[in-house]
């Protein structure tokens, strides 16, 4: 699939994975998509980790309860650093949202499907240190967000966009109410 069809047929899914595994070599070609994203002033604050191990994402599902993705045969958990970049700023959430889309892309033209997770993850209940800490990662990493990867078991759902005329224009913004 070439890069704008895969943009423009990618949905997140939410429904059950079949358990068919996910092959190493596919997983890793997900990974290398995501660490090949940008980041503010290269400074790759992003780093990934990939579960593939049955007996892992047992652990993680049990922390996660009923959330999506539950069902996955594997999964890829994104994890940042708050460097600073210069002056006092940090980039990270652009660096880890960048290497994210990355990877949804790639897992789409793979042929399996997958939902950026993120929402609970990063909450007060702070299930993204309890899944950090079961991965065993450093304290000065902060998990972010997971992403299910599997071929789905039901039907993709794709939700209905707003008109390109109501979100995008050509040499200003112009308000098309209608």
């Amino acid at each position: 699939m070439d890069v704008i069809n895969n943009l423009m047929a990618r949905t997140s899914y939410r429904g059950k994975y079949k358990q068919d595994a996910v092959p190493r070599e596919d997983l890793q070609t997900i990974l290398e998509a995501g660490l090949a994203a940008p980041s503010g002033c290269n400074k790759q604050t992003t780093s990934l980790i990939a579960i593939d191990s049955p007996e892992v994402l047992s652990k993680l599902m049990a922390l996660l309860g009923t959330g999506v993705g539950i069902t996955a045969p594997a999964m890829v958990c994104v994890l940042t650093r708050r460097i600073v970049a210069y002056a006092d700023r940090t980039y990270y959430k652009q660096d880890y949202s960048a290497a994210i889309q990355n990877m949804l892309l790639a897992i789409c033209a793979l042929g399996y499907e997958t939902c950026w997770v993120e929402g609970h993850i990063t909450d007060k209940d702070q299930i993204g240190r309890q899944m950090a800490d079961v991965l065993g990662v450093p304290q000065e990493y902060e998990l972010v967000c997971y992403l299910p990867v599997g071929i789905p078991m039901d039907d993709l759902k794709h939700v209905k966009k707003q008109p390109f005329e109501q979100r995008a224009w050509f040499n200003g913004f112009e308000l098309n109410e209608g």
